[in-house]
């Protein structure tokens, strides 16, 4: 066995032995993975196998693609059958909401190039006349998918693995990692059998690795523990039963293929074809998390007791949907732990502060996504970036306020929710509210009806009393839409508050900080007292974080960064003012995101309602352009509130962001309240602000700006300055345009806008996608950002955009449609 690898796998499912052979693919020639029992011993030996493509996520449907494709080559390569049958994949929907779903659904698989097909009721009966339709609205049907036996692909990657020269070892136990500054030296236990159980035994060995990937299913807590980390990926239980031949199926097979697998999302669960029967998978309620804490010793490929009256209700959906089965008896039945996290995506990527550990964690759909992660995670490693933005499934999208109940609940929600409505505007309730700012309550009595950033609550929206967000979800535009039309409008015509407390907030200081900053960051950096909009990039020229600086000092400044992105931003900060101390000096990082409240407030008469309570010498001139011009930092006083007042606006209105210390949120709060009502101040949320920033051609992280584009594909070469050297410049030189971002106005359906994920078209040509979506106050129509051909990245250009499965007009407009030459937010007084 060997002792020094340049890569060591941990865990032998699905997902251990993908990653094995793609490093192996990719180039590394020296590559062990590790299984502490058999491979496939975990979830993936009783996982269904299904290949489910389609989903909202930009970077899961890559994922999910390439691996539907790459296991159709395993068997070429490896001489092993990886037991795919290609059989379709029909989801019905019984209401139009899902229907709208899947439309959704199906622009997104457009950009990625997944193929599609919508079905009537009668044409789905005449296909498959066992599926009962009178009650169905239609279906979404692909041809390309169907199911896989998860064993036999695993051995297949396995296999394609040693001949790629990987070393697999199985009953080898990894039980601690240290790091030596230059490699992870990893202690694994030999196991042994006794008693029927897998116990270590007295074998050790170290083994030296200079990466490590944690891939360990059902383990993860364990996994966790030994690094010192968190990790919200639980276990939850999984049921599906395996039935008796059905004869109405056998005599359908005899004329006909295989079955496709029939997803009935609204009775929660899955059928597909079994030897003459049929299997039954469902996402039931009340689904409990298991092994919070780590999985017993004696726990190997074990199962759970079946908890039929839990499913009871999908099973009698079952024979609803297909009437043919009533009779047929139970043959098998399977209950076991599949791997959640919160939000049902993996974590996939560089562990936090860790150097050369990754994870490949907490796969709710292992099989499906084992594939692809092998091969964008290979990408991360060897390249250093992956094609393809992968910052979504990032583990550090978990900060450490996440506990091990949130997680155990969370998980169990996501699974409840597989088959739920997944509106663009969905909030989900468990564990709500856990990160509150000081103005929730009041906000709360205001009608306020917040979202979920990491883990913060933050207004949406504001609406009367009595009104129900659940209720007013939809894909086109929902019950809260006209709230936040009146809400964009008063910042157009009047003046509106924003509570941005939960924007990430660094400071960065000491000797090394300018040195460092300027390096890090691809701007240039502001004088003391003012600031700057700036990208930090990856080595591969691309834009890893979006940054507001402001420099308080010398050698001081403040970060502003995207609230959802804490811990990922912190972890990069820290991991490269790490790296460079040696060439710049002392850099001090310090996460300052919960000492401060932030307050946006914009409007034409912004600056009436804070001459109301500004205390200066001079207050009719404090807040004038003289005194205070654009893109300038000045501490002010608000009543008794010292604050941090920084003049820019997010909405491209006259405005000011005000950073005030947490404790005295209430009181600043209260202070504004007052002073805008003869203002007529009005509650704004975050969806009415995200349009605003639309209308100013405003680029977002984690929309328009991520790890797949560089800061001149978004067309933003004003904050990159070409005259000094930043880390990713000849790589983002080097890579050119190869896409351009632009802000499109569309002439769309009456009913609906767009929200950021669908198909444009010039011509009969796709030529790019919607990265964001909404509505134009100013224009009285839809408007849209996203990324299109450098070739049709010009103002005039018509386009069509795929919405509720139809091409709608749109045009791409000059950057900044609203106020081209920001004179509003320049105005004087």
């Amino acid at each position: 066995m060997k002792t020094y690898v340049k890569a060591l796998v941990v865990g032998g499912g699905a997902v251990g032995t993908s990653i094995a052979y793609h490093l192996a693919k990719a180039g590394w020639d020296d590559v062990m993975l590790l299984e502490r029992d058999e491979l496939t011993s975990g979830s993936t030996w009783h996982a269904a196998g299904l290949l489910p493509l389609f989903n909202m996520s930009f970077a899961t449907t890559h994922i999910h693609q390439y691996s539907v494709e790459f296991y159709k080559t395993l068997e070429a390569e490896t001489g092993l059958n990886a037991g795919f049958a290609v059989v379709g994949n029909l989801r019905m929907a019984q209401t139009q909401a899902r229907m709208d779903e899947y439309m959704l659904y199906a622009s997104t698989a457009e950009t990625c190039g997944v193929p599609y097909e919508f079905l009537t009721p009668d044409q789905i009966k005449e296909r498959w006349p066992l599926i009962r339709t009178e009650d169905l609205k239609g279906a979404l049907y692909h041809n390309t998918d169907g199911y896989i036996n998860p064993a036999d692909v695993t051995m297949a990657m396995a296999k394609g693995a040693r001949q790629r020269g990987v070393m697999i070892e199985r009953k080898w136990q990894a039980d601690a990692f240290h790091w030596t500054g230059e490699a992870w030296e990893v202690t694994a236990t030999k196991m042994v059998e006794k008693g029927g159980n897998l116990v270590p035994s007295d074998e050790q060995v170290v083994i030296t690795a200079e990466h490590v990937v944690t891939a360990s299913g059902n383990h993860a807590q364990r996994t966790a523990k030994m690094l010192g980390i968190k990790m919200p990926a639980i276990p939850v239980e999984h049921q599906f039963i395996v039935m008796e031949q059905d004869p109405a199926l056998v005599e359908f097979r005899k004329d006909h293929p295989e079955h496709p697998v029939i997803r009935d999302a609204d009775a929660q669960s899955y059928v597909r074809e079994e030897r003459g029967g049929w299997i039954l998978g469902v996402y039931e309620k009340n689904a409990p998390a298991r092994f919070e804490y780590g999985v017993p010793d004696s726990f190997r490929a074990d199962l759970f007791q079946l908890d039929l009256e839990r499913i009871e209700e999908q099973y009698m959906a079952m024979i609803h949907r297909i009437p043919s089965c009533e009779d047929s008896g139970l043959k098998d039945d399977f209950n076991g732990p599949i791997c959640y996290t919160p939000d049902g995506n993996p974590l996939v990527g560089p562990a936090p502060g860790m150097q050369n550990m990754w994870l490949a964690e907490g796969f709710s759909f292992g099989i499906t996504a084992a594939g692809g992660t092998g091969y964008y995670l290979a990408q991360m490693m060897v390249e250093g970036e992956a094609e393809i933005d992968m910052a979504s499934l990032d583990p550090k999208r978990y900060g450490d306020w996440m506990t091990t109940e949130f997680a155990t609940r969370k998980n169990e929600e996501c699974y409840d929710h597989v088959y739920i409505l997944h509106h663009p505007d969905e909030e989900r309730p468990a564990c709500r509210p856990l990160r509150t700012a000081p103005a929730y309550d009041r906000q709360k009595a205001l009608g306020a009806q917040f979202g979920f950033v990491n883990g913060w609550e933050r207004p949406n929206y504001y609406a009367p009393e009595g009104f129900n967000d659940h209720d007013s979800r939809s894909f086109r535009r929902g019950g809260w839409w006209q709230y936040a039309v009146e809400e964009a409008k008063a910042i157009r015509e009047g003046v509106g508050l924003v509570d941005a407390t939960a924007f990430t907030k660094h400071v960065v200081k000491g000797p090394g900080a300018t040195a460092f900053l300027d390096w890090f960051t691809c701007n240039k950096l502001p004088a003391v007292g003012r600031i700057n909009l700036t990208y930090a990039l990856t080595d591969h020229g691309t834009t890893r974080t979006e940054y507001t600086i402001v420099r308080l000092g010398q050698d001081e400044y403040y970060l502003v960064s995207a609230g959802a992105w804490t811990a990922y931003d912190a972890d990069f900060l820290r991991k490269a003012a790490a790296e460079k101390a040696g060439d710049f000096g002392y850099i001090e990082i310090q996460d300052v995101t919960t000492q401060w409240g932030v307050f946006a407030i914009a409007g034409p008469k912004s600056r009436d309602v804070l001459n109301e309570i500004v205390k200066d010498a001079d207050p009719a001139s404090a807040l004038s352009n003289k005194r205070f011009p654009w893109l300038t930092m000045r501490n002010i006083e608000l009543g008794m509130c010292p604050v941090r007042a920084i003049r820019v606006a997010y909405t491209g209105e006259l405005g000011w962001e005000l950073h005030h210390p947490i404790e005295m949120q209430n009181y600043l709060w209260d202070q504004l309240m007052s002073a805008g009502e003869k203002h007529g101040l009005k509650l704004v949320g975050a969806r009415a602000q995200n349009w605003l920033r639309q209308e100013k051609s405003y680029r977002a992280f984690g929309t328009e700006l991520g790890r797949d584009a560089t800061p001149l594909e978004a067309d933003l070469p004003r904050f990159v300055d070409l005259n000094k050297d930043f880390n990713g410049k000849a790589a983002m030189q080097a890579k050119g345009i190869r896409s351009k971002c632009v802000t499109l106005l569309i002439d769309g359906p009456e009913d609906a806008d767009p929200w950021g994920r669908e198909a444009l078209y010039h011509g009969d040509t796709r030529v790019g996608r919607l990265t964001s979506g909404g509505y134009s106050v100013a224009f009285e129509k839809s408007i849209g950002m996203g990324y299109v051909s450098p070739e049709v990245a010009t103002p005039g250009t018509r386009l069509k955009v795929r919405m509720l499965d139809q091409l709608w007009d749109a045009e791409i407009v000059e950057d900044s449609p609203y106020d081209p030459k920001n004179e509003v937010i320049r105005k004087d007084g």
